[in-house]
This record gives C-alpha cells, sequence and structure tokens, in this order.
C-alpha cells in the first residue's frame, strides 16, 4: 500500500513539472509575439507618418504647378491682349495679329507679296473683309454709287439725286433701297464706326432754313444719320454727321454735270483696327467648331 502511494505522488509530481515547463514556454512565445506584435505596430505608425509626409509634399508640388500654370495662362493672355503701335496709325495685339494672318491666307498672292510692313498686311486684311461685305450686299457700282477703299477706309459716295430733291434736305422715298443695302454693311460689322459727310456744289443758297452751304451739307449728313437710325436700326453712338460744303469738289464746279457730280453724300467706314481683327479671330472660330 505504501508503495502504491509513492508511486501516485511520483507521477503527479511529474505531470506538475511537464505542465510547468510548457507553460513557461508558452508565456515565452506569448511574450516574443507582443513584442514583434508591437514592433510592427511602431512599424506602421511611422509607415503612416512617413506616407503622409509624402502626401502633404505631393499636394504642395500640385499646387505649385497649379499656380504656375494659372499664371502662365494669365501671362499669355497679357501677352496676347499686350497692343502694338503700327506706323502711329492704329494699334493691334497678337491675338488680332493671328486673325489677320488667317484672313491673309484668302488674298490675292501677288498683293500680298507687295506688303513690306505690318501696316500694309493690316491694310489686305481689312480691304480684304470689308470688299467681302461689300460685296455680299449687292451694291451696284454705276455714275450715282461710287465704292473705293483707301488703306482700312471704305468710301462710298452716293449722288445727291439718289437721296434727295434739289436744295432740299429731306431724304426722298427712293433712298430706302440704297440706305437699307448701307445699314446692312455698317450692322454686319459691329467694329465699324462711320462718318456720313454732306458735300455741295459751289452755288451759293440762303432759305429760310438754308443760310448758306454749310447748313446744307451738314443737315444732309444729319438727314443721313437720322434716317439709318431711326428707320435701319444703326447704332447712333457709331455714327458721326459731318458737312464739307463746297470746298472737297470731286471736279471743278463749271457745268451741270460737275456740279451734280459734287453734290453727294460720302459715307467713309472706319474700322476699329484691334476689334475688327479680334471678330474675325472669332468668326473665324465659329466656323471651325460648326
Amino acid at each position: 500500500m505504501k508503495k502504491i502511494s509513492i508511486f501516485i505522488l511520483s507521477s503527479i509530481l511529474f505531470v506538475s513539472c511537464v505542465s510547468k515547463k510548457k507553460y513557461v514556454a508558452l508565456e515565452t512565445e506569448n511574450g516574443q509575439l507582443k513584442s514583434e506584435l508591437q514592433k510592427t505596430q511602431v512599424e506602421k505608425e511611422d509607415l503612416e507618418a512617413k506616407f503622409a509626409q509624402i502626401e502633404a509634399r505631393v499636394d504642395e508640388y500640385n499646387s505649385k504647378i497649379s499656380s504656375l500654370t494659372d499664371e502662365n495662362v494669365d501671362l499669355m493672355k497679357e501677352n496676347d491682349l499686350k497692343l502694338e503701335t503700327v506706323d502711329d496709325v492704329a494699334v493691334i495685339s497678337n491675338e488680332s495679329k493671328r486673325a489677320m494672318r488667317e484672313t491673309l491666307k484668302n488674298v490675292n498672292q501677288e498683293q500680298l507679296a507687295q506688303a513690306t510692313s505690318l501696316k500694309d498686311s493690316m491694310n489686305l486684311a481689312v480691304s480684304y473683309n470689308l470688299q467681302k461685305k461689300l460685296d455680299n450686299t449687292s451694291f451696284n457700282e454705276d455714275e450715282d454709287i461710287a465704292i473705293d477703299i483707301d488703306e482700312t477706309v471704305v468710301m462710298i459716295s452716293i449722288s445727291d439725286k439718289l437721296l434727295f430733291n434739289t436744295g432740299s434736305t429731306t431724304i426722298s422715298s427712293k433712298a430706302d433701297n440704297i440706305l437699307q443695302k448701307l445699314a446692312n454693311v455698317i450692322n454686319s460689322e459691329p467694329s465699324l464706326e462711320v462718318m456720313v459727310e454732306g458735300h455741295t456744289d459751289s452755288r451759293s443758297i440762303n432759305t429760310e432754313r438754308v443760310k448758306d452751304n454749310w447748313d446744307l451739307s451738314v443737315l444732309r449728313a444729319t438727314s443721313v444719320v437720322r434716317k439709318l437710325q431711326d428707320k435701319f436700326d444703326v447704332a447712333p453712338e457709331k455714327m458721326i454727321a459731318a458737312g464739307r460744303s463746297s470746298y472737297m469738289p470731286l471736279v471743278e464746279n463749271n457745268s451741270r454735270d460737275n456740279y451734280a457730280k459734287n453734290r453727294r453724300t460720302r459715307i467713309v467706314i472706319l474700322p476699329n483696327i484691334n476689334k475688327f481683327f479680334a471678330l474675325m479671330g472669332s468668326e473665324d472660330t465659329a466656323e471651325v467648331n460648326d
């Protein structure tokens, strides 16, 4: 009986010793795992911090790029709008010069070869565009209507017999057709300004309403301007009324025919050069988009 008790006690002690060793081993392993987990957590936090720094640097870089791009666009726009003087007669921007070059592609190449300066090129381009607009209005040139383009200025001379009765400042109804065509040209291009000049022959006039040829020429110009505004919707701010009296004759005032030639209304069409080419450029863009 004593032997059996000793055996059982020895067995219990043996089992207890084995369990303690495993426990210690498991504790050790658990400690190592905790240590590795903590190390991994630290590394993770370190990586997250570095990644956050990288993101911040990328955002800063993109912000600088965006800022530089905006500045570049602003500089390009500013450069495009910068005006250049053309022989003291006009100003033109880089943007307008590009539009002008597009127009010059359609100009007669022999004429273009003779253009030796920016002013020459500008005159060619403006003349081409204005002539195209005049062609589209079916003006019929005869002895009573004369169209002349001198550099960037278009001059249309209309005999007084198409507009007025002799000595009168009231426009006749038969003038509506020619004034409608004229209004079509003016209204087709927002950049155009128009000066309406009245011209008389040298014979003196003195009536209750008209003192002399100065009065007659001014009143006739005013009548044309008023009719263009009231009946044909030409913007009044685009027009100037001027009287020249008899002091700019086409021919000598020495015959009935010559008197008739000198009695005329001259329409002087003046394009705003920079606005003119800017609008031409926008029209080209619209055609391409269409």
